[in-house]
């Protein structure tokens, strides 16, 4: 079995329920530094029908695509310096206080974005809530992993996915429950100052990190700690586990500095957390370039490209979607202590590329079959209204909604049937408010589509091959797959890979889809899911019902798959890490 250890039974994640039921003081642990996740999710994903009425509210953004990438990715570029200092702020002042900063920032950003009297405002606003995210989305899952028995440690780190993807469903919720409020987005982008506001007070009454503690020197009142999470016979053997961990690091302490730049050099000159990096930032890497959170900050912009106009409409699909990746998450926690981390992971990326795949035919099917424009239907508006790329094409007759929205024009749907010839018209406020006026719909991100809701399906599909597996475990293995000296450090380099591929990933999708189309960018998705999919083979072992030195030894003798490790087929495992742990 994996890494010589007997297989895990049928009922690991009832012992999980079992364990943490027994012990209430473990569910509240996990519960209440998992709020993080709760944050998360909520920041990343409020942002994607919130943006349907920042576009109307300032035309300056309705009108260029720039800002819009903007305003969604500048919380990614703040997570980025969030994630950057998280690792450092974790090693040094410990795991809660950074959770509290984390916390006053998720505050003071919801605020400033609620009061925004300009665009530029809501860019600062997300910024802050940037920074609170980066850290929450490495500070998190890190103080769950230190605080949990190794048994359940998977499940119970998988709470915090759970609640990033439920934070994300909660965002779709609140978006559709304010759609019709005065001050929509400004209500939408507010309400994430409570969750904020409430884990703050939690974590007041919660102990820091008994791993940190221990390694501050603090051994008694970590030994106070683990007495509260682990059954009495388990409490000696983790502290010896950690005394061990601690010698080893202080004697490589002795050769390198404490600085954040010492820091990082020795992250990197070190073999075993250099071999840790590469499996933590693989799978970190890998899950944005998915595309994952082009899902999630433009789900119902998808949703209108697919051929569905209706801005609630496009948020009530949203919200299923949004639904399914919280399932997903489920299915994580049932599974990750049962299958392992790698199993999910190679499953997952597979269940992604075919769904890409799909989607991207899908979208090419419905941009070949839109409707026509009628020219006697758009002069009808008047020359002043009428696409000026479409009154100097050669050959209007040719034009269908799909040119006419490249031109940057916008498709008024016939008012008999929106499948039927319609008007080209430019992409004006007013003009929209005269199509809408003849109670006909108006289409600026994708044309009228029979295909519209295969494309939600498929998007759904997307999420469930995607939750279970690059959704959870990315976060799961970085939280204990590096040295207790490292831990911070390590997870906050991976936590930056991340968050540069996510401001990469939703910086461009806009302009990608202007550039390729839809079915050409997710095109492009499925084969950096496929580059993806051989990296996470190559380089990310299984740490599956490991204690964190098991891993570290591991590491030490470093990891190979089949067919490099010919003897080890079956599971996909180093055979060295194998022949050690038998012996346990």
């Amino acid at each position: 079995m994996e890494g010589g250890h007997k297989a895990a039974s049928k009922n690991e994640f009832t012992e999980c329920w079992k364990r943490a039921s027994g012990s209430p003081y473990i569910m509240r642990l996990a519960l209440s530094a998992g709020l993080g996740g709760l944050l998360f999710g909520y920041d990343t994903g409020v942002i994607s029908g919130a943006l349907l009425y920042i576009r109307e509210d300032f035309e300056q953004v309705d009108k260029k695509t720039w800002l819009q990438e903007t305003i969604v990715s500048m919380a990614v570029a703040g997570a980025i310096f969030g994630a950057g200092i998280g690792g450092w702020m974790n090693d040094k002042v410990g795991r809660k206080k950074s959770i509290l900063v984390a916390d006053v920032l998720f505050f003071i950003g919801a605020i400033v974005m609620a009061v925004a009297p300009a665009p530029w405002v809501i860019i600062i606003g997300r910024v802050l809530v940037g920074l609170g995210v980066g850290m929450a989305s490495m500070t998190s899952p890190l103080y769950i992993s230190e605080a949990s028995p190794t048994r359940i440690r998977g499940a119970l780190v998988c709470i915090n996915g759970l609640l990033i993807t439920g934070g994300q469903f909660l965002s779709y919720l609140i978006n559709l429950a304010f759609t019709k409020a005065p001050g929509t987005w400004r209500w939408m982008l507010g309400v994430a100052g409570v969750p904020a506001l409430l884990q703050f007070i939690l974590m007041l009454t919660l102990p820091e990190s008994p791993r940190w503690l221990f390694n501050q020197g603090m051994e008694e009142q970590a030994r106070d700690i683990l007495s509260r999470i682990h059954n009495p016979g388990e409490v000696e053997e983790e502290m010896r586990a950690m005394q061990d961990s601690v010698e080893i690091e202080k004697k490589e302490s002795e050769l390198a500095g404490h600085s954040l730049g010492d820091k990082i050099k020795g992250a990197f000159a070190n073999k075993v957390v250099r071999r840790g990096l590469y499996a933590g930032i693989t799978v970190q890497v890998a899950q944005q370039l998915v595309g994952i959170n082009t899902v999630m900050y433009y789900s119902p912009t998808i949703v209108q490209y697919a051929g569905i106009a209706s801005n609630s409409t496009a948020l009530a699909l949203s919200l299923v979607t949004s639904g399914l990746n919280a399932v997903g998450s489920i299915v994580s926690m049932l599974c990750i202590d049962k299958y392992g981390r790698r199993k999910l992971m190679l499953i997952s990326m597979i269940g992604i590329i075919v769904c890409l795949i799909v989607l991207s035919g899908t979208f090419l099917y419905a941009a070949k079959h839109a409707p026509a424009i009628s020219n006697q239907d758009t002069l009808a508006f008047g020359a002043n209204s009428t696409c000026k790329a479409y009154t100097t094409t050669p050959n209007p007759a040719s034009w269908s909604c799909t040119q006419c929205l490249q031109a940057d024009c916008a498709f008024c749907a016939n008012s008999q049937h929106e499948f039927h010839p319609g008007a080209c018209l430019m992409a004006d406020k007013s003009i929209r408010g005269e199509c809408r006026g003849k109670k006909r719909v108006w289409f600026s991100a994708g044309c009228p589509s029979k295909m519209g809701i295969v494309a939600v399906i498929i998007l759904g599909l997307y999420i469930l091959a995607y939750a279970p597996g690059m959704g959870t475990v990315p976060w799961v293995l970085n939280s204990e797959i590096y040295p207790l000296r490292y831990r911070g450090i390590g997870g906050g380099i991976a936590a930056v890979s991340n968050w540069c591929a996510n401001l990469v990933v939703s910086e461009t999708f806009l302009t990608l889809t202007n550039a390729l189309g839809s079915a050409g960018t997710f095109l492009l998705f499925a084969g950096f899911s496929f580059i993806g999919l051989i990296f996470i083979y190559t380089f990310v072992p299984e740490t599956k019902g490991l204690q964190f030195e098991e891993v570290e030894k591991m590491l030490q003798k470093g990891f190979k798959p089949y067919p490099f490790n010919k003897n080890n087929k079956d599971d996909v495992n180093n055979k060295v890490e194998g022949d050690q742990h038998a012996s346990h």
